[in-house]
């Protein structure tokens, strides 16, 4: 599904888009606001819900959250603009949780549930039925027919009907949840359990209701950009054809500096700090025997999955900053009077952004879709843009981090160049489904040895729940990019005194 431009990611745009006019424009925030759903929905009939009013409503959920907002409560009188005043700012920080399951929009749907559908033939074999370890199967009016009191979910049903005609309902945003953090309330609702949630946005991605969205803060990125403040850009590697095919990162990068951004920073260039720092930590540490194994610290969710569900590994996640955090920590030493906002296609990245135990330096993070919605509330065509401005901040290495398996191979092609002679073992998982099945075997003592690569989107940072345009095609676009940068790896004292504190 997330190879296609669905409605879901339309509605997302035009409400993201309303939005950046509401902060570009409006003289009159209560009223425009209240027109936003009637803009999205026109008329009197409904285009995707059964009623126009339940439309309506949960575009209304979508404004609020945009504005960095929470939803309001279903039980309680709350307005559409309550706690405006708070998000009516140049400077807001998100708020837990990132994550939220519009209720109104949820379809309740049934999850790990086996059905018998109308293609059974009520054939003599009966293999369900022989199958069947508990009897829940039986016959009614010459058709199998499932007892779900007794059903145990095993699928020897499924996968002996020679029909096919056994179908296994599952709940989409749970199916794509690794960190299984998905359940359900009182009336069959999604619901995340803040606990387990590491805020990849899996689950909002694969909702095809859209019931699940998150946070913004493009309200009040573009509220300081019009201030007087001084606003630099830091942008992710993945960046790299997100804006359309004849969107080059040059052209990016002066669309950037068109919206009012003061410069544009490459995070690669964080990346490049990274990958010589935990270069440097595996082979002080690794190699030595000191740790088992070192975990990566790049992406967020994975390093969350791995404090949240596997506590015993904390010790193992490498210091190393973030790139984000590296790179936004060089431009405050360069430019200490000045804001920074990541932008990237990481929705946990908003959330690593705000924590309290390594300050991040970065005052504003917003993804690629967010972004997009910007450039179209500004009328400006990055495709078409006529000069570009060079990108020429960082090395392959770091540019490469946005694919699954490029940190491991940057932090590999430093340590052989820089530590020649050691041995090195490199493993990567992407996907928090076999993150976590690394992490177990890590645990038992069956990773040792090894530096880990842990990715918590299947495919990498391309694949971020912030991002616009197909995996595959993203991988194509980064792993070109990275072949065209002049220099392959940085250089030795490239880390400087970005360590973590």
């Amino acid at each position: 599904m997330r190879s296609l431009v669905t409605n879901v990611k339309r509605l997302r745009k035009q409400v993201f888009t309303e939005v950046a006019n509401l902060a570009y424009h409006s003289d009159n925030l209560i009223d425009d606001i209240e027109a936003i759903p009637y803009k999205i929905t026109p008329g009197d009939t409904p285009q995707y819900c059964e009623s126009i009013y339940r439309e309506r409503a949960i575009t209304r959920e979508r404004i609020r959250l945009a504005m960095g907002m929470s939803l309001r409560p279903e039980d309680k009188p709350v307005h559409l603009t309550q706690g405006l005043e708070e998000s009516n700012i140049d400077e807001k920080y998100y708020e837990p949780p990132l994550m939220q399951v519009i209720p109104a929009a949820c379809n309740a749907c049934e999850h790990n549930i086996f059905e018998v559908s109308n293609q059974c033939k009520g054939c003599v074999a009966h293999p369900c039925m022989e199958v069947c370890p508990v009897g829940a199967i039986h016959m009614e009016q010459g058709k199998s027919v499932i007892d779900n009191t007794k059903c145990v979910k095993c699928g020897q049903c499924k996968k002996h009907c020679p029909y096919d005609a056994i179908s296994h309902k599952r709940r989409p945003c749970a199916d794509a949840c690794g960190a299984n953090a998905i359940g359900s309330d009182e009336l069959g609702r999604a619901k995340i359990d803040e606990k387990k949630c590491v805020s990849c946005g899996m689950c909002m991605v694969n909702c095809p209701f859209g019931a699940i969205a998150d946070k913004s803060q493009i309200f009040q990125l573009i509220r300081a950009l019009r201030s007087d403040r001084k606003i630099i850009a830091a942008i992710a590697p993945a960046f790299v054809g997100q804006f359309g095919e004849k969107a080059t990162p040059d052209k990016i990068k002066a669309a950037l500096l068109e919206l009012g951004f003061e410069a544009v920073y490459e995070v690669a260039m964080g990346a490049d700090m990274g990958a010589m720092t935990e270069a440097e930590h595996y082979v002080k540490e690794v190699a030595t025997g000191e740790l088992p194994f070192l975990l990566t610290s790049c992406c967020p969710s994975w390093a969350l999955l791995s404090k949240k569900h596997f506590p015993e590994t904390i010790d193992k996640i490498s210091n190393a900053l973030t790139p984000m955090v590296a790179t936004a920590r060089m431009i405050k030493s360069e430019h200490p009077d000045a804001s920074v906002v990541f932008i990237g296609p990481c929705a946990a990245k908003k959330l690593e952004a705000m924590r309290k135990s390594v300050r991040s330096e970065v005052d504003f993070v917003i993804t690629f879709e967010e972004l997009d919605a910007m450039f179209s509330a500004r009328n400006i065509d990055v495709e078409n843009i006529e000069t570009g401005v060079p990108v020429e901040d960082a090395t392959g290495a770091g540019r490469g981090y946005a694919v699954a398996g490029g940190v491991a191979s940057a932090i590999e092609a430093c340590i052989r160049k820089y530590y020649p002679g050691t041995e090195v073992h490199i493993e990567h998982a992407e996907g928090l489904d076999e993150c976590r099945k690394m992490l177990m075997l890590a645990k038992a003592g069956r990773k040792n040895g090894c530096l880990i690569e842990g990715m918590g989107c299947p495919g990498g940072c391309i694949a971020g729940a912030g991002t616009n345009i197909p995996v595959n095609k993203a991988a194509v676009t980064v792993r070109k990019f990275v072949s065209e940068t002049e220099k392959a790896i940085p250089d030795q004292d490239v880390v400087k005194d970005y360590h973590a504190e």
